[in-house]
């Protein structure tokens, strides 16, 4: 399974309490039952956690704020802004490489400011990320991959 675009082999720990990653491995405790669902709740809550700290630092660099930050399972979108503060990702885009997440919680970022895609709004996020293009490259070229997964 990838996180961050590094590839964790999932092994069962039933000793564990919780999930964890660990030299290569995402160990996961419980019931060899709720292994799905386990895994599930990890990257999730990873998705939240990381993106919404990268959200944060970004708005901050922008001099912007966060209402809140909302994981969700979409299948069409990476993120989205809404027009009182508050970001949506797809839980998914935590396990594509951090300058895919980089990218895109920049674009989402500048969406705070601008809820268009004008010259603007494109400016903003050159300045928030470096990885415009090759976010978007990966996006288009494996995103797809990614959305498949659940």
């Amino acid at each position: 399974m990838p996180l961050g675009g590094d590839w964790f082999r999932i092994r069962h720990w039933p000793e564990g309490g919780g999930t964890r990653v660990d030299q290569g491995y995402l160990l996961v405790g419980g019931a060899p039952a709720a292994l799905a669902q386990n895994v599930s709740g990890f990257i999730q809550d990873e998705a939240r956690r990381r993106l919404g700290a990268a959200a944060a630092r970004k708005a901050r660099n922008a001099g912007l704020s966060v209402r809140k930050v909302v994981v969700k399972d979409t299948r069409t979108r990476w993120g989205s802004c809404t027009a009182d503060g508050a970001l949506m990702f797809c839980w998914r885009l935590v396990m594509a490489p951090l300058l895919v997440q980089d990218y895109v919680v920049a674009h989402e970022v500048a969406h705070l400011r601008h809820m268009n895609h004008g010259a603007q709004f494109w400016a903003l996020v050159e300045d928030l990320t470096p990885h415009r293009e090759a976010g978007t490259e990966w996006l288009a070229t494996r995103g797809g991959s990614l959305m498949r997964i659940g």
